[in-house]
């Protein structure tokens, strides 16, 4: 069978206007990846504050947001909480993204085609092959980053969150950069 590929085939994406639920992986997305374990083997996480300031700018604006992750851990609790992002919203340890993704849907009664799934690496793949907007950062994957409708130009930890956010503002009007 020469001459086949393994590209997926083309699809339609939500207009990013329409999304209501925006869905965020944790490690390579809201951090650059890294994984930092102190001499007590505690880990701890580093956050971009710009990424938690579009966060509750999201939130404030009535948009619902949901975390998708799959490791645990105390520092991101700790950050979401100080965002005011219920427990809820939160999965931590998903060994399935797409199943996670469907109790995310189903606590907020919002359909798959307006929800925004921003992830990065391989399990990320069955939640955003679903939601109407996927979104990546720019050091995702290639195989994440030619299934996404949005790249962002920033990487994972450096702002990506934000600039991702400002664009489904921009798409709503809601938001007008200076």
């Amino acid at each position: 069978m020469s001459g086949q590929t393994n590209q997926p085939a083309p699809r339609t994406f939500s207009d990013p206007a329409s999304i209501e639920l925006l869905v965020l992986d944790v490690d390579g997305v809201m951090t650059d990846g890294s994984i930092n374990i102190d001499d007590d083997g505690r880990e701890t996480k580093r956050f971009h504050v710009r990424d938690g300031f579009a966060m509750k700018l999201w939130l404030t604006k009535g948009y619902r947001l949901a975390i998708i992750t799959g490791r645990s851990g105390e520092a991101l609790k700790h950050r979401l909480r100080s965002l005011g992002l219920p427990d809820e919203m939160v999965i931590q340890g998903s060994r399935d993204k797409s199943a996670a993704l469907d109790v995310i849907l189903e606590r907020t009664g919002i359909d798959v085609a307006r929800a925004a799934h921003m992830g990065d690496d391989w399990p990320d793949l069955p939640a955003i092959e679903r939601v109407g907007f996927p979104i990546c950062p720019a050091n995702a994957e290639p195989e994440v980053i030619e299934r996404c409708a949005l790249v962002t130009k920033r990487d994972g930890g450096q702002g990506a969150v934000r600039e991702a956010i400002a664009q489904l503002l921009i798409a709503k009007g809601e938001y007008a950069p200076q």
